[in-house]
């Protein structure tokens, strides 16, 4: 991949530095991050920038302001000031106690306040102002996490040319999870403002996907949703660390002084590491219990195996982790006071945050990490530990709820709420040939290697510029504002005009109900108005029937087809029959279309002259994607040895005769004359044999996007 053009702003809830006061000095420390390693390889220095929370409140930031901003902006970074109000309502209320639960499936922890979302919305535009002050057009603008989902949307308003990526480091939860928040559809719209939006695994864009047709209504293709003004894309892509940073640490001089300092504690006892911040989310009870039951089991164990527990400080203020907190101390206190002796303590427990040596000096010397959250967007502890095994040995228990799951298969994976299944998973890794350990980690490793942070970053851009391209080829296929001027042009010069126009999705929205399409006073006036310029002859040429076109549109006196063609009648005048078609086949195929209406709540078979059509516009998404692919098929079976076709509409399947069909009805219009300018629209593929019968010199447009 190239070097990008333009500049990235990249945008997160907090920036990736620490401010600390040192000697009355206001001092910015940058965080060990991986993101920043991975951009380092596509963005020249200099060429991306980063905005973000400066992590104090405004009123704390009041005298010392400007010297904190002159500091950060000169180190690549835009601080965002907030409110001390917005600090409780935006991050430690909407963020943490209404997103963060819902999404990591913890609904009863889950608060929903109209006041923390009046915040959140806030503080998303407050991001939005700063971004659309630095951005400019040929600039890429990337949104990080569930902070900020509102704000890709915020951006397209005012910049609907931008490069808006987006990615999501959490779970995005089931549609059962995810409906229960009130400001779903909100938050969803918001994140179709960007042209990607990414998460770790499949397992949540389908998730995504799934809650976009159902709350939105909006279907996808491969991924790729449009809703009505923009095309964007969603995909996975698991997020990584800096391999190398992590495997060559355990040879940094520093590092191995810790690891000594490690093993002349413990001696030869086996080690089993446990890192995680303090979080509900983390399942680190769980965790104690197993070790718990592991020992009770497997007696021979005791004095001869610890586990070391770091816990991370978190939302210290927050009740759930203050009763956390709590239950972790019990917990060990419990176990210890069960089996320490003079000479071992079965739990070594840190509450606190380690510096980078120390941290891979356990990844070093530990020869089990238990990584068993409950719920995690990745995980990437467990990509450190195999990272950091240089000689291979070592053994990862892993969650099967973390999103590493999918990638590090070869460890042992585990049920985190099955306490007996992680106690004999703490001995099967125990009592791993050496031989089996050192074979399962380098595969883990290479495949950590190839796909590592910075081509985590690569890819993510790639498939952004991907996207782009796709945008550019669908934009080459509208109505340019030059093709318009001259179809204008055209139309005013001719003296003999034609204008074909599909009804249905072309002339009006589709509604769920067929009856409650009907045309309102501005499309009359609209009809009306083209049916009175006598050099006009228009035609409405539906899959409706006959009486309803009559009912809407007889007054008008237009050129109307019913059913696709089987009917016409021209203004003025009677309908008339195209031809005379068998419809005893109806008879066979009745029964079977009535049994999927009633195996289907929702729908409903609709009896025209030539055709029957099975509506499912008010069935419940995931039941109508099934029901409609099983009937179509068990259609086109049926029907193949019959003079009738199956047509796939817009929530509608409909059988109707093959000789029957838009094209053949345009084709008795297009006949009688000799037409100066041709007109022809239409939404879907049944009225592409309409498209098909027009003439080379004819306008022929799709309304809506094709994919």
């Amino acid at each position: 991949m190239q070097k990008q053009k333009g500049k990235l702003i990249l945008v997160s809830n907090r920036l990736p530095v620490n401010i600390v006061r040192r000697s009355g000095e206001y001092r910015i420390q940058p965080s060990a991050g991986g993101v920043a390693t991975g951009l380092a390889s596509v963005f020249d220095k200099g060429r991306y920038v980063w905005l973000g929370w400066a992590g104090m409140s405004s009123e704390r930031a009041r005298e010392a302001k400007e010297e904190l901003e002159e500091k950060l902006l000169c180190a690549g970074y835009h601080p965002i000031f907030l409110r001390q109000a917005d600090i409780d309502n935006f991050y430690h209320g909407f963020c943490n106690r209404t997103i963060w639960p819902l999404f990591h499936y913890f609904p009863s922890y889950t608060v929903y306040d109209d006041r923390m979302w009046e915040s959140y919305k806030n503080v998303n535009q407050l991001y939005a102002d700063a971004v659309l002050e630095l951005a400019d057009e040929d600039d890429i603008i990337w949104v990080h996490d569930y902070h900020l989902m509102l704000l890709p949307s915020l951006l397209r308003e005012k910049l609907p040319r931008a490069r808006i990526g987006f990615f999501l480091h959490i779970p995005f939860p089931s549609y059962e999870i995810f409906r229960l928040l009130p400001w779903r559809a909100e938050l969803l719209k918001g994140l179709l403002g960007a042209d990607l939006v990414g998460f770790h695994i499949y397992d949540y864009v389908f998730h995504f996907l799934d809650s976009i047709r159902r709350i939105l209504g909006l279907e996808n293709s491969l991924g790729q949703i449009n809703d009505g003004s923009h095309i964007m894309r969603a995909d996975a892509f698991p997020m990584s660390i800096d391999f190398e940073k992590y495997h060559h640490a355990t040879s940094q001089p520093g590092v191995q002084h810790e690891m000594r300092t490690i093993r002349t504690r413990v001696g030869p006892r086996r080690l089993i590491l446990s890192v995680d911040r303090l979080d509900y989310s983390k399942g680190i009870p769980n965790r104690l219990e197993a070790f718990d039951f592991f020992l009770e089991r497997n007696p021979d164990f005791r004095g001869e195996v610890t586990l070391i527990l770091v816990v991370v400080p978190s939302r210290i203020g927050v009740e759930q982790y203050r009763v956390l907190k709590r239950q972790i101390d019990e917990l060990v206190g419990r176990i210890n006071g069960k089996y320490a002796t003079i000479g071992w303590m079965p739990v070594w427990y840190m509450y606190r945050y380690l510096p980078f040596d120390n941290l891979t000096a356990l990844y070093g010397v530990c020869d089990v990490a238990l990584i068993t959250p409950l719920r995690d967007g990745m995980n990437l502890i467990a990509k450190e530990y195999v990272s950091a095994r240089r000689d291979g040995r070592g053994v990862l228990i892993l969650s099967e709820m973390a999103g590493a799951a999918r990638e590090l298969s070869e460890a042992i994976v585990v049920n985190p709420n099955n306490v007996h299944e992680m106690a004999e998973a703490i001995y099967a890794a125990l009592t791993m040939p050496e031989k089996e350990q050192v074979k399962r980690n380098r595969s883990m490793q290479d495949r950590i290697r190839r796909y590592d942070i910075t081509r985590w970053v690569r890819d993510f851009m790639d498939r952004l510029e991907q996207v782009r391209t796709i945008q550019q080829e669908l934009r080459g296929r509208i109505l340019h504002p030059r093709v318009r001027s001259r179809m204008v042009s055209e139309y005013r010069k001719a003296s003999r005009r034609l204008i074909f126009l599909d009804y249905d999705g072309t002339l009006t929205p589709f509604a769920r109900m067929p009856e409650e399409a009907a045309p309102d006073e501005e499309l009359y006036a609209l009809l009306k108005g083209l049916q009175e310029d006598r050099a006009n002859d228009v035609v409405i040429i539906s899959g409706r029937d006959k009486q309803t076109l009559d009912r809407w549109f007889g007054s008008l006196k237009l050129n109307l087809v019913a059913e696709h063609g089987a009917f016409i009648k021209h203004r003025g005048g009677r309908w008339r029959r195209t031809e005379t078609a068998d419809t005893r086949w109806k008879e066979e195929i009745r029964p079977i279309m009535e049994m999927y209406v009633d195996r289907t709540p929702g729908s409903f078979l609709e009896e025209k002259e030539y055709s029957l059509a099975w509506h499912y516009r008010a069935v419940e998404a995931e039941m109508a994607i099934a029901r409609a692919g099983e009937l179509k098929d068990t259609l086109l079976h049926l029907t193949a040895n019959l003079d009738v076709s199956v047509l796939e509409g817009n929530k509608v399947i409909e059988v109707k005769h093959t000789g029957v069909n838009k094209g053949r009805a345009a084709r008795h219009w297009l006949e009688k004359d000799r037409w100066e300018f041709i007109f022809c629209a239409g939404d879907d593929w049944t009225d592409e044999d309409m498209f098909e019968a027009m003439p080379e010199d004819a306008y022929s447009v799709k309304v809506g996007y094709e994919f």
